[in-house]
């Protein structure tokens, strides 16, 4: 099934710097890169800090889609960098630009460069429950039993 997603330039964009792309054909998110504008700057984020990378663009996500920004695989195995709200999510009402936070988990300075890929979005559909209040739940075999229950490992 193919679902279309409009993509507009914010004014101040290097156009340069590839819209999302999937890298292969079984992906399943889509690359998003560092878009620092006509500035082209690198922005280094300390060990603990977390920064708003610029994309340079916004977009139109059809009506019953989200989509969720994820982080890197690489960037975390090799340098602790990854999203503070993983997954973080676009409504199909927001316009506004769409940014990424990074936070830097790992014992090293690390730079993002204009261009280098920061994250994937996976376009999601979504459902919008109707949450109806009740006197008890149903019972299950689990119960209350939280954090941990369901096994040792």
């Amino acid at each position: 099934m193919e679902v279309f997603i409009k993509v507009a330039w914010d004014t101040n964009a290097d156009r340069g710097v590839p819209l999302p792309t999937f890298q292969s054909k079984g992906s399943a998110g889509a690359d998003v890169r560092a878009n620092f504008g006509t500035n082209q700057t690198d922005l280094t984020i300390l060990p603990g800090d977390r920064v708003l990378i610029p994309t340079g663009f916004s977009l139109e996500i059809p009506i019953d889609y989200e989509i969720q920004i994820r982080p890197r695989s690489g960037l975390a195995i090799k340098h602790g960098i990854t999203l503070l709200n993983s997954p973080g999510t676009i409504d199909s009402d927001y316009r506004g630009l769409v940014g990424i936070i990074l936070i830097n988990n790992g014992k090293d300075a690390y730079t993002v460069s204009h261009g280098d890929r920061i994250a994937q979005l996976i376009v999601s559909p979504i459902t919008q429950a109707i949450f109806q209040f009740v006197d008890e739940l149903s019972e299950t075999a689990r119960g209350t039993g939280g954090f941990g229950s369901t096994g040792k490992n």
